[in-house]
């Protein structure tokens, strides 16, 4: 089992930057991929950031390339999400995922309680 904890979500303007932050606790000794999903109310989650154990891969939704990039402290078990240049349709709620084994595509296995970016115009 792997319990997560996300922080840092808020309400900014358009243009702002904002950082989420997810800590892992539990069964971290195994390695395991972390993403980034997001869901706005009446759309689907989608997966907007991933990346491998070793950090050696990383993936990004297309609309966020460019603006958004993930990163992990093995050794602390984070795993951080700066995103910059934020737009009114980053808005939604933020769940961190980890997901065991090299792949990253879903489906992931543990979330957490997600963390809610409100971006105004």
């Amino acid at each position: 089992q792997v319990q997560l904890v996300e922080s840092g979500g808020g309400l900014v303007q358009a243009g702002d930057s904002l950082t989420l932050s997810c800590a892992a606790s539990g069964r971290t000794s195994s390695s395991y991929a972390m993403g980034w999903f997001r869901q706005a109310p009446g759309k689907e989650r989608e997966l907007v950031a991933a990346i491998t154990w070793s950090g050696g891969y990383t993936y990004y939704l297309n609309s966020v390339k460019g603006r958004f990039t993930v990163s992990r402290d093995n050794a602390k078990n984070t795993v951080d999400l700066q995103m910059t240049s934020l737009k009114p349709e980053d808005t939604a709620s933020y769940y961190c995922a980890a997901r065991y084994g090299s792949g990253i595509t879903p489906p992931y296995h543990y979330w957490g309680q997600g963390t809610q970016v409100t971006v105004s115009s």
